[in-house]
């Protein structure tokens, strides 16, 4: 016994023995003075009282730097899968249930409902959990079994249904509505046209991004799912700088929202579809209806594109991100082409890509897509899986 303890003692490391033998000579301001950003960061944010919600928001923003090189732009992509969830979905998902329960909709024990193929099922979720409600979900039975076994690992009750159009009253967004009305004490929380969702951008989504850059930012952009994001961004940053912020939507083959924008809402042509998951969409919701008159225009962006960018941001940038955050900053990318160099241009990043892996990174899904090609030669040793 006193052999193992004398050699854990003999094994420690020089430099160990070093501070502890000038630990003395530190002082906290001395210790603070090593790291004065992530002292400054760790005394505003404190310690998240309430739990798990009150860690949502407050990302980094980070710089793209091959890519703000490549531009002479400031490209900044604010941080989102660093939420405690894992996405930007958090925050709509907890002004969701906030609004619920102010309105006396939801009580103590209660049950939220939602129709959700992704993220923002993971992030009511966890908001659920950590307010004591039962969570029931309905989704297309065309998503995957990992999403559908997260769900339920998480506490979520799941249904998958037939994938049938929006207008058919057997969507899984209006079966999950039917449910809730079934029930005593429990709200349909209609994350694409509940304004909750638009509101906490315009309440902390926006205001972070304007402090962050203490207002000197040029442009943002952002795809369009619920809307929820680019909605309530956007209001905020056209409100913080008198209209001075340019703000672009960007949106993938299949949506309608890019053709709605680029025709001053004259048309709704929706051509080809796309792989990218949580944005995109075919009518104009209740988010994006008060503030769609205040974007400057409009980004088409193909699927071969994202896909690169998935590969050039892991690459370059050591980000692991999901095909729609990609999106987003080939999105960036293109408006700071537009604005030209000294300009600052912000986007969101979703989330990582840790849910997609399995297809993004491999080879046999990529060909079934015809996406392999979209990856340069460079970065194909990245696709690791078949």
């Amino acid at each position: 016994m006193l052999a193992r303890q004398a050699l854990r003692v003999a094994y420690k490391p020089a430099i160990y023995n070093s501070a502890l033998r000038s630990a003395s000579t530190f002082s906290s301001s001395a210790v603070e003075a090593m790291n004065p950003h992530g002292v400054e960061i760790s005394k505003a944010q404190r310690i998240a009282q309430d739990g798990f919600v009150s860690a949502i928001g407050n990302t980094p923003l980070i710089r793209m730097k091959k890519l703000s090189e490549e531009t002479g732009c400031e490209i900044l992509g604010k941080a989102e899968f660093q939420n405690p969830g894992g996405s930007v979905k958090d925050r709509a998902a907890l002004y969701v249930v906030k609004d619920a329960e102010e309105r006396g909709l939801l009580r103590a024990g209660g049950t939220v409902v939602e129709g959700t193929a992704g993220n923002t099922g993971i992030g009511l979720a966890h908001v659920c959990r950590s307010k004591g409600y039962k969570l029931v979900i309905y989704m297309p039975n065309t998503q995957s079994q990992g999403k559908i076994d997260l769900l339920r690992l998480l506490g979520a009750e799941v249904y998958p249904v037939p994938a049938v159009a929006f207008e058919n009253p057997e969507n899984y967004n209006h079966q999950a509505k039917r449910h809730a009305e079934a029930m005593d004490n429990a709200v349909w929380t209609n994350q694409f046209d509940n304004t909750a969702n638009r509101q906490a951008h315009i309440e902390t989504t926006g205001p972070e991004i304007w402090a962050q850059t203490q207002g000197k930012l040029d442009a943002f952009t952002c795809g369009s799912g619920t809307a929820g994001t680019i909605a309530g961004v956007t209001r905020y940053l056209k409100t913080a700088s008198e209209g001075r912020v340019k703000c672009y939507v960007a949106d993938p083959p299949g949506s309608i929202v890019y053709t709605y924008v680029s025709s001053g809402g004259k048309m709704t042509e929706r051509k080809g579809s796309s792989i990218t998951e949580g944005i995109g969409q075919g009518r104009i919701t209740d988010n994006l209806k008060p503030d769609i008159d205040l974007l400057d225009g409009a980004l088409m962006i193909a699927d071969e594109k994202s896909i690169e960018m998935v590969y050039r941001c892991l690459d370059e940038e050591g980000l692991y991100l999901g095909a729609s955050s990609c999106l987003n900053v080939v999105a960036a990318k293109e408006v700071a082409e537009k604005l030209g160099p000294g300009h600052t241009v912000v986007t969101i990043l979703c989330d990582g890509a840790y849910r997609y892996a399995e297809r993004l990174f491999s080879k046999k899904w990529l060909e079934s897509k015809s996406l392999l090609n979209a990856v340069p030669d460079r970065l194909r040793k990245y696709i690791v899986l078949e």
